[in-house]
């Protein structure tokens, strides 16, 4: 693209959530935090990752916090795929807080749109495969549990 300063080379990059284009400098491409996009064998890597049963999450709120936003702050998509992990798995267990329901929500967008730009899928379609790979870490998804009817009544004879 010429400029008054000369030619420069530039990404062009469509932002999902909203589908607007925006265009950096290659220079300044590491400066900004750009990254390839991930390829089929660490879309697999991820997917086993999110079904490997394996879930560690610092007990206080503040530590978690931090450490979850420090590894979305990274770009690796790994490091969002452990903190929807992290995430899901804890609010399973007790309500979250709103910053992590966000969080939550931000690391499945993140998530499920870049595996659906590298698979060629719906993002439905990726974020139903997604789920199911979390379903095998929580150990749900095979059959579903049965709820009790009611109380029991015990006769007073």
């Amino acid at each position: 693209r010429p400029t008054p300063a000369g030619k420069i080379s530039l990404y062009q990059l469509r932002i999902l959530s909203n589908d607007s284009r925006v265009w950096v400098p290659q220079q300044n491409a590491d400066g900004v935090g750009l990254r390839p996009v991930i390829g089929a064998s660490d879309v697999r890597k991820i997917f086993n990752l999110l079904g490997d049963g394996n879930v560690e999450q610092p007990s206080n709120w503040k530590g978690r916090f931090k450490e979850n936003s420090d590894k979305m702050r990274t770009g690796s998509l790994y490091e969002v795929a452990v903190v929807l992990k992290g995430l899901t798995y804890l609010s399973r267990k007790k309500a979250l807080s709103f910053r992590e329901k966000r969080m939550l929500e931000r690391a499945k967008f993140l998530l499920v749109s870049e595996i659906a730009e590298v698979e060629d899928k719906p993002r439905t379609t990726i974020e139903e495969k997604v789920d199911k790979a979390l379903a095998k870490t929580f150990g749900i998804g095979a059959r579903p549990a049965q709820k009790p009817v009611g109380p029991r009544r015990t006769s007073d004879a």
